[in-house]
């Protein structure tokens, strides 16, 4: 997937930030990485336990990593909702949950609530 078509998947956020990462792409917003694209093209959005459940729902299903070893983790990334796509409004409510999840990451993972701001 090319940055314009990623960008124009984030537009109901605004301005993202597009970076490389292990073969594909990371999507910041704000600082925060909402999206990854995988090497095969594949867009997963950032999700937590307040979302999950709207994801699986809609029937996205979560990144499972799987290393070189065998083991696996399940990662705070979810398949984007397939309808999403086809429908511009559908996908700004999707890129805005991850937003939010990935806002209450940091916020947990900084121990407070002032969000850092940089791309």
């Amino acid at each position: 997937m090319d940055n314009l078509a990623i960008e124009d998947l984030f537009a109901g956020l605004g301005r993202v930030t597009i970076k490389r990462l292990f073969g594909g792409k990371a999507v910041y917003f704000d600082g925060l990485v909402v999206g990854i694209v995988r090497r095969d093209g594949e867009l997963l959005l950032k999700v937590d336990v307040e979302t999950a459940p709207r994801f699986e729902a809609a029937g996205a299903t979560q990144w499972v990593h799987t290393d070189k070893s065998g083991k696996t983790a399940s990662m705070p990334y979810w398949t984007v909702p397939v309808d999403a796509f086809d429908d511009p409004e559908s996908m700004a409510a999707w890129v805005k949950l991850a937003a939010a999840a990935a806002r209450r990451a940091d916020i947990r993972k900084r121990g407070n609530t002032r969000l850092r701001r940089r791309a």
